[in-house]
């Protein structure tokens, strides 16, 4: 998303709690003013961008203009990103937003992570390449949408993305919600990890379990622990029975391959708000990106908190420290 005006972050106090499995509380707190931020530069990716040479795709979506891009495309769509990842070199790897917005139309869309190097003086982007995400072993245990096991749009709904230190990545995706682990060529090792007790109503394990998570609204964001050994996969939406606005975030041992069994509540300002990613600063301290629905000029909230799951707090990304309420 490119902006071009000065965005104001309010500061306000929000909960982080910890909370017993099968529990979300959330405490509502003060609003402080903090300061504003200012955008200092951007590089945008022009959005009729493809991987060259690539697939074709788009073929359930009409041939209405989208956008003012015709569909079907002759190759497959860059996307926008849901999830960075920085390189030491100055490049980033991205996580192409899923598909074309649904399972029932994204068969087509291949499964991609992108590496890019945006030029922040000139304000462009070059795509360098990628990788496509595969399971080649058959990790994953129910129907694909390709017998090459290539991985599609329809079969997860990948939002949110980190590395390990040995160069593999782990994905959260949105139709379980899953954890997705990758090696650096992209090839699945494991067999999808579901989160336990949460079931998307995409969730092709749930049986007649009914689904108690709303569509695409499982791990948005994702954040690792500085040692590496811990992933802090944070939900979209609510679980059903959970407050209003409150999102689950777990914590899963890399090493045993098993959730902790802790888990805390991430308290939005407003139900109709949503988290776009997260990342820790320090063993107990995340980033949250928290925002509106609208794009333009209805973008009315996009803000940044600090969280910290010890003292219980979120606030705006100021050094002040806050109290629990």
């Amino acid at each position: 998303m490119a902006v071009s005006k000065r965005v104001g972050l309010t500061a306000a106090v929000v909960a982080l709690t910890l909370t017993l499995p099968g529990a979300a509380t959330a405490a509502a707190a003060e609003r402080n003013t903090w300061d504003q931020a200012e955008l200092m530069t951007f590089a945008a990716l022009p959005a009729a961008t493809f991987v060259p040479g690539s697939e074709p795709s788009g073929s359930s979506l009409g041939s209405a203009p989208i956008n003012g891009i015709t569909p079907p495309f002759a190759d497959q769509p860059i996307q926008g990103f849901s999830g960075v990842l920085r390189n030491t070199d100055g490049t980033f790897d991205v996580l192409s937003d899923n598909g074309f917005g649904n399972k029932a139309n994204s068969a087509d869309f291949v499964l991609r992570v992108q590496r890019v190097a945006p030029d922040f003086g000139s304000g462009a982007v070059d795509v360098l390449g990628g990788i496509n995400l595969t399971d080649p072993y058959g990790k994953v245990p129910f129907p694909l949408t390709r017998a090459d096991r290539v991985l599609t749009g329809a079969d997860f709904d990948v939002e949110s993305i980190t590395r390990t230190a040995d160069g593999t990545y782990w994905l959260g995706d949105e139709f379980g919600p899953y954890l997705l682990h990758f090696d650096r060529a992209g090839r699945l090792l494991q067999a999808p990890v579901p989160l336990p007790g949460v079931f998307a109503p995409e969730n092709p394990g749930r049986g007649a379990t009914p689904a108690n998570l709303a569509s695409s609204k499982g791990f948005e964001g994702m954040a690792q622990s500085p040692d590496g050994r811990t992933l802090y996969p944070l939900l979209e939406g609510t679980t059903t029975g959970d407050p209003a606005g409150t999102l689950r975030l777990n914590e899963f041992d890399t090493g045993t391959n098993t959730y902790t069994g802790r888990r805390w509540a991430y308290a939005l300002d407003s139900p109709a708000h949503a988290i776009g990613d997260a990342i820790m600063v320090d063993r107990d301290r995340f980033l949250i990106i928290e925002r509106d629905n609208g794009q333009g000029e209805t973008a009315k909230v996009k803000k940044i908190y600090l969280a910290d799951k010890l003292t219980g707090t979120a606030t705006d990304c100021s050094t002040r420290r806050w109290s629990p309420t």
